[in-house]
């Protein structure tokens, strides 16, 4: 019993002297990097050697196999790079410190390219997209890794996908790259790239396999689509389609696919799979202007009225100067056209003038690319209360059509392009109107990008409204103007023609503005700005104010915001305008 006892003790300290001399004899290592800067990065932030604190072997096998894995771990990161014959030695002669010493070599470069085209677009005699040999020698000439390039992996790939994109974008949608290959030679550090890309048949579109619509109606998905049927498949045109249903309020989701079987390409069913939004919204906001003050609003949206998809936009919007409330119906479209009709209730008081007014009217919008119409029919009252002046009020049936294009990079925060409108539209003693009228509106805006931040912002506006006189035209079809937007350094609306102790409206207007806004943050900027205009009822008493200043900027989810202190040069006065910096 002894024995044994004494047997356990020995047998349990030796255990206890094997796991524990191991440990105390482990050693940490230090390892540094000799390389040159093109390669170091890399090397640091992908070689385990290099990264956190690594532990000495005991045993000498255990420490070369360790030596071995890291020079393989060097090789195969420097082949990605396009260095295939470099130098890797580890510097092992002082005791826990080891030195990678590495030499990348010479850096290959694309010594040939071979890009070879099959199926379809090899044979095929058409326009500029469709194939033959200047469209084949099109996509050679784009190819993005061309003789003298150096070689890297990463550029390989990209190269490869983009010419496979490039070809199956438009018309040859199941293209493959059939075989690929890059062949390099150490000794001269050069590649020969070789591609064969096999377009298969050309697609054409078919017709619309739409699922998940419950509440909606049936046929609401094809009045969206401008996808025409024995068309050449454009993935654009699909991304374009998905895009305007998903911006509908019908639609929580949407997903626009085809199916890229060689055998449909005659025909391709054109897959649209929806999921249908709440079609209920009701919203509350408040906000603030130097124009009209403090604002509170209420809105109540139905995107599925009647169950038909009309939708019903309504709300209440109260101001300190100025109050509505309004409802519109917009239906669903038809081609590139869409129709609405509403009504409107409006209330200002704005620089001694009130003016009530209601109004129904339908209009047609026309969409084509960047550029949108609309023809609008408006019936409206309007009363007019001058003060010191007397009050006048009006029936009248106008007609107006807009011209708009928005050429910008950015709807809510354009930096580049320009934006172009104009209007035309009146009325005649014939329908209601006291007078014939004609009125005539252009307005352009011109964003000019400055370094790789700064943009510098051109506007100008000018407008006329032909008639004998401006009494009995709806003062819509007149100009007033001053405030943020507009010119600055000036009371909103206040520049005009003077009735009583009031501001009216014109019928002649100019303004001009030249801005200049620095960037500072992604967030925040700066800007200073001259603005100049007028309106007035003749030629004659047309004499432009001149307003400037500074301004600070911040972007937000809805476009910059502006906060401006702008001096009137003709009032000797400064003014606060703040507000959302651009309004389309």
């Amino acid at each position: 019993m002894r024995v044994c006892r004494r047997f356990t003790a020995s047998l349990l300290l030796g255990v206890f002297l094997s796991l524990a001399l191991p440990a105390a004899a482990q050693q940490a290592l230090d390892v540094s990097l000799e390389a040159p800067g093109e390669v170091r990065e890399l090397l640091e932030r992908h070689v385990r050697l290099l990264k956190g604190e690594q532990v000495l072997p005991a045993a000498a096998a255990d420490r070369i196999a360790m030596s071995r894995r890291a020079r393989r771990e060097v090789e195969q990161l420097l082949a990605t790079e396009g260095y295939f014959s470099p130098s890797v030695r580890t510097d092992r002669s002082e005791a826990g410190r080891w030195l990678l010493k590495v030499e990348p070599g010479p850096r290959t470069t694309v010594g040939q390219v071979s890009i070879v085209f099959e199926g379809e677009v090899a044979t095929a005699q058409g326009g500029p997209e469709a194939g033959g040999a200047a469209y084949l020698e099109a996509l050679r000439s784009r190819w993005s890794l061309p003789q003298g390039a150096p070689f890297r992996q990463a550029d390989w790939d990209a190269a490869k996908q983009a010419l496979l994109d490039a070809v199956a974008a438009r018309r040859y949608a199941a293209a493959r790259i059939v075989t690929s290959r890059a062949e390099i030679d150490p000794d001269t550090a050069s590649a020969r790239l070789s591609v064969t890309l096999d377009s298969g048949p050309a697609f054409y579109l078919g017709a619309l396999e739409v699922s998940g619509l419950q509440a909606l109606p049936a046929d609401l998905v094809q009045r969206y689509s401008r996808l025409e049927a024995g068309k050449p498949y454009d993935r654009e045109a699909l991304l374009a389609f998905q895009t305007g249903l998903q911006n509908t309020p019908h639609f929580a989701s949407v997903i626009v696919a085809i199916d890229r079987d060689p055998a449909l390409a005659k025909a391709v069913p054109v897959r649209v799979q929806v999921t249908e939004a709440n079609p209920k919204y009701l919203g509350f906001g408040a906000g603030v202007s130097s124009n009209t003050g403090f604002r509170v609003e209420a809105s109540y949206r139905d995107s599925n009225l009647l169950r038909r998809a009309w939708e019903l936009s309504t709300g209440l919007r109260i101001e300190q100067r100025r109050q509505s409330a309004y409802a519109d119906i917009f239906l669903p479209p038809s081609g590139r056209h869409r129709d609405s009709f509403g009504a409107l209730i409006d209330r200002s008081d704005l620089e001694g003038l009130k003016i009530s007014s209601q109004a129904v009217g339908a209009t047609r919008s026309t969409v084509r690319g960047d550029i949108e119409t609309q023809l609008a029919l408006r019936l409206q009252h309007e009363r007019i209360q001058p003060s010191g002046a007397d009050e006048s009020s009006q029936n009248t049936l106008t007609l107006n059509w807009t011209w708009l294009r928005r050429a910008v990079d950015d709807l809510l925060d354009p930096t580049r392009g320009y934006v172009l409108e104009f209007q035309v539209g009146g009325g005649t003693a014939v329908a209601l109107a006291d007078q014939d009228f004609v009125r005539l509106y252009g307005r352009a805006v011109r964003y000019q990008p400055v370094g790789e931040r700064d943009v510098f912002i051109l506007r100008g506006e000018a407008g006329v409204t032909l008639a004998d006189s401006r009494e009995g035209i709806p003062q819509d079809f007149l100009f007033r103007t001053g405030g943020a937007q507009s010119v600055r350094g000036y009371a909103y609306q206040s520049l005009g023609v003077s009735e009583g102790r009031a501001t009216v409206g014109g019928r002649y207007l100019g303004t001009m503005s030249a801005e200049y806004v620095r960037w500072f943050e992604p967030q925040w900027g700066a800007a200073v700005f001259v603005d100049a205009g007028d309106a007035a009822d003749t030629r004659g008493d047309f004499d432009p104010h001149t307003g400037y200043g500074v301004g600070a900027r911040w972007r937000s989810p809805a476009g910059p915001l502006a906060v401006d202190l702008a001096w009137g040069h003709d009032e000797r006065k400064l003014r606060l305008h703040f507000g959302v910096a651009i309004a389309f």
